[in-house]
């Protein structure tokens, strides 16, 4: 399936549209069709509004009830593919300010209580020295200090003992200097230290490891309700099931990849002692 990031809007309202137009066609009212799906009715009317966005599971109970025919169930399956999918690019993050992202990230943080990062790349934020937080923003239009407090005080999150973190990054990530030799040694030292926090694990996949798949994309996820990834010019959110299930599923090979624990931190020390 491909499409432009312009469908994502507009696809919410087809499904809509679509949805209402198909139980029309098979003469029922939204009560007998809630019935037939085990939804209530105010679901049904919120979908065909627009209201809310059914998951893809909800659509396919639908368009079971409905006996919609093979085409109008590859058209709507489409549609409600593109619905659970949002796309948010980075310019429009600059013009609405930087620390408005952090307060989203900080919202979804808050609402997680399993998050998973893949980090093929680069250190995230939430992991990082205040350096490196100044560094990595230098790209970014405006004045970067509010962003980076408001960075540093996302990391507070990490001390919730309710919540269990997992980041998995390669070497390359770990040693990508975008600071100078005794800030990266720093950096890396505060990798070794967060990875004695009972609730946060950090795996390190060692250049030459041997791994099944490419790291195609910084990736997160939040419990199975959402996961996003990141490009260049943007993120994609995902909402639908079967694409966190995918998602969990490559991390879950990445993990078996990585290297944890004591043996993380010796790498680390290594690497760090590389820098010094």
């Amino acid at each position: 399936m491909t499409f432009e990031p312009e469908q994502l809007g507009q696809s919410r309202t087809d499904l809509a549209e679509k949805l209402r137009a198909l139980r029309k066609r098979a003469g029922l009212t939204g009560d007998r069709l809630a019935r037939r799906c085990n939804m209530s009715q105010s679901q049904i009317s919120k979908f065909e509004t627009g209201k809310k966005t059914p998951k893809l599971v909800d659509v396919e109970r639908i368009l079971r009830a409905l006996d919609a025919s093979p085409e109008a169930i590859s058209e709507v399956t489409a549609l409600a593919r593109i619905a659970n999918t949002e796309w948010q690019d980075k310019r429009s993050s600059w013009r609405s300010g930087m620390e408005r992202r952090q307060s989203e990230l900080a919202s979804l943080e808050a609402e997680a209580t399993e998050l998973r990062y893949f980090l093929p790349s680069m250190i995230t934020g939430l992991l990082a020295t205040p350096e490196f937080i100044r560094a990595s923003l230098g790209h970014t239009p405006g004045d970067p200090f509010k962003t980076v407090t408001r960075k540093l005080d996302r990391q507070a999150v990490l001390y919730d003992t309710s919540k269990s973190f997992t980041f998995l990054l390669t070497e390359q990530a770990a040693r990508w200097a975008i600071v100078p030799a005794l800030a990266m040694a720093m950096q890396i030292d505060r990798l070794a230290s967060l990875s004695r926090l009972p609730n946060v694990h950090i795996g390190v996949i060692p250049t030459g490891t041997v791994a099944p798949r490419g790291p195609m994309n910084t990736f997160t996820i939040y419990d199975d309700r959402l996961a996003t990834v990141e490009n260049f010019t943007g993120r994609m959110v995902f909402r639908d099931v079967r694409d966190i299930s995918e998602y969990r599923a490559v991390f879950s090979l990445f993990e078996e990849c990585a290297q944890f624990d004591q043996d993380a931190r010796v790498l680390l020390q290594e690497w760090a002692e590389a820098y010094r």
